[in-house]
């Protein structure tokens, strides 16, 4: 696999990591001094970006990342990656749909390719459908 292939791996796998709250295997998608820059406020370092991730996927809530359009730069062991970014938050009681903007990185390790940081420009938030639709 090339870099560009294991790099689109890394980004689905980031999304499924997510959804699935594997939250105990982040070292298989983070490197450990990960950073993150999202709505729910910026951290460093590998446990600290877990903390925020648990905090922002609840295991009562039910998550779907789309990640579409992801365009690689490569520059040795660095990538900077960009891509849009569609999240369904599931509750019982209402749903949250968020259109975003990822500027990842990553980083070649001795394990392969790994996020290194995580930068999130909202673009849209609807609550409910009708939000979108104008019914």
């Amino acid at each position: 696999m090339g870099d560009r292939e294991e790099l689109g791996d890394l980004v689905s796998r980031l999304g499924l990591w997510l959804d699935e709250k594997r939250f105990d295997e982040a070292r298989d998608v983070l490197a450990e001094d990960v950073s993150a820059s999202t709505a729910s406020g910026s951290v460093s370092g590998l446990d600290a970006v877990v903390r925020q991730a648990r905090r922002a996927h609840p295991e009562n809530v039910r998550t779907q990342h789309f990640i579409t359009n992801p365009l690689f730069k490569v520059n040795g062991d660095h990538a900077a990656i960009d891509a849009n970014l569609l999240v369904v938050f599931a509750e019982e009681s209402r749903q949250r749909f968020l259109g975003e903007r990822y500027r990842l990185e990553a980083t070649r390790t001795a394990e392969g390719w790994r996020i290194s940081r995580v930068g999130v420009d909202l673009v849209w938030d609807a609550t409910r459908v009708e939000q979108l639709t104008g019914l």
